[in-house]
C-alpha cells in the first residue's frame, strides 16, 4: 500500500515536472526562432570575402600609389 501511494505521488510529480520542460522548450524555440541568427558557416564565407576584399583594396591601393609616384616623377 506505501508503494502505490508512492508510486502515486512520484506519477503527480512527473507530470508538472513534464509540462514545464514542455513549455520551456516552447518558449526557448520561440525566442530563438525570433533571433537574427546567421551560421557559422555563413560567418567563415564572410569573413573570407571580407579578407578577400581588403586584399584587393589594398593591391588597388599600392597601384594607385606607384602611379602617383610615376606621375610625380614626370613633373
Amino acid at each position: 500500500m506505501i508503494e502505490t501511494l508512492l508510486q502515486a505521488i512520484l506519477e503527480q510529480i512527473e507530470q508538472p515536472k513534464k509540462d514545464i520542460e514542455h513549455n520551456i522548450r516552447a518558449l526557448l524555440n520561440e525566442t530563438v526562432s525570433k533571433m537574427d541568427l546567421v551560421s557559422q558557416a555563413e560567418i567563415e564565407r564572410q569573413r573570407t570575402a571580407l579578407n578577400h576584399a581588403n586584399s584587393r583594396l589594398d593591391a588597388l591601393l599600392a597601384h594607385v600609389e606607384q602611379l602617383e609616384k610615376e606621375l610625380q616623377n614626370k613633373k
